[in-house]
């Protein structure tokens, strides 16, 4: 049945609903028999199954005749359906690796997948004015824009994410450095867990000095390990301006130092503590010193009042004076 028959179906619908409902027969010439069925005998019954099935009808034929007017070609409803696959299982996969974050190592497939079906769209399909249409149908036909918006969103997410710090250039796989840290967080989770198992009853009177002691040295590896990541990936991006590593690599490490410190407290002091307090306090003792030198190199001393020679000179003359005087008289 075609759009155009359905449609005459759906507007003689109502008349023959009204016409049933009314007890009217259809035909003029003839008189409706009326029957006795369980449906008549209550009211409204018979008219609320038909409005049912009218509305049934009415949106299967909105439904068709919406993808007929908005001018969607076979290949163009193939690759919105496609799109919206690939999102739908990007996004539950997003949200079952939000925690503990696995986003990067478990969801970049997905990810491929939708950035692939997104260039599709915009890329020809069978000759260019096929390609163009459907990139125009599908990503400039209404203000919205949903699959820019869906696909701006998953991007802003990766970005945000640092993926690319834990994927390969090609975004395939993870990459060896990235392989290698989870693999040492493994094996120190490991760690955890079977000291965990061995001292039920220190771990009971919060005694965990064995446990720290036997995860001090896979710990220390990790740790270094950890700061190289960051080096390394300081540097190459450098030019970028991020320094950050990926998501999964991040919670990973926090998860350990978490572990590590509240729930095993395993934290200790710096073996350089004693030189470095020492060192604190000569510093800060030396504006003591230097004012207390000051103050007692700077009493005041009795000033001994020296006459220039001019003036001694002046004093002796006026004595020689005196005594000729005197001498005269």
């Amino acid at each position: 049945m075609g759009p155009a028959a359905r449609l005459l179906r759906l507007l003689l619908l109502p008349g023959l609903v009204l016409g049933l409902s009314s007890g009217q027969s259809l035909f003029p010439g003839r008189r409706s028999q009326p029957q006795s069925s369980p449906e008549e005998r209550v009211p409204g019954t018979r008219r609320r199954l038909l409005s049912l099935e009218l509305m049934e009808e009415a949106e299967d034929l909105s439904l068709s005749l919406s993808g007929e007017l908005a001018g969607l070609e076979p290949e163009c409803k193939e690759l919105l359906l496609g799109f919206a696959n690939s999102s739908l299982q990007l996004t539950g996969c997003l949200a079952r690796n939000a925690r503990p974050v696995r986003l990067c190592q478990s969801c970049y497939r997905h990810f491929l997948r939708v950035t692939e079906q997104l260039e599709n769209i915009t890329r020809a399909v069978g000759n260019a004015s096929e390609g163009t249409s459907c990139a125009r149908s599908l990503l400039m036909s209404d203000r919205l824009q949903m699959i820019e918006l869906l696909s701006s969103f998953f991007n802003r997410t990766w970005k945000t994410a640092n993926c690319a710090n834990c994927l390969k250039n090609n975004s395939e796989g993870l990459s060896s450095t990235t392989v290698e840290f989870l693999n040492l967080v493994n094996i120190t989770l490991t760690c955890f867990e079977h000291n965990l198992q061995d001292q039920p009853i220190s771990l009971l009177q919060r005694n965990y000095t064995e446990v720290c002691e036997n995860f001090n040295a896979t710990y220390k590896n990790l740790s270094a390990f950890y700061n190289q990541m960051q080096k390394t990936s300081g540097m190459e991006r450098k030019s970028e301006g991020e320094s950050h590593l990926c998501i999964d690599v991040e919670d990973a490490m926090n998860i350990v130092r978490r572990l590590w410190s509240k729930t095993f407290n395993c934290s200790r002091p710096c073996s350089d503590t004693v030189p470095v307090i020492a060192v604190s306090s000569f510093i800060l003792f030396l504006p003591v010193v230097f004012y207390l030198s000051s103050f007692l190199h700077s009493k005041q001393k009795k000033r001994i009042l020296i006459l220039p020679k001019r003036i001694q000179s002046n004093a002796s003359l006026a004595n020689i004076q005196e005594k000729y005087n005197s001498a005269a008289e």
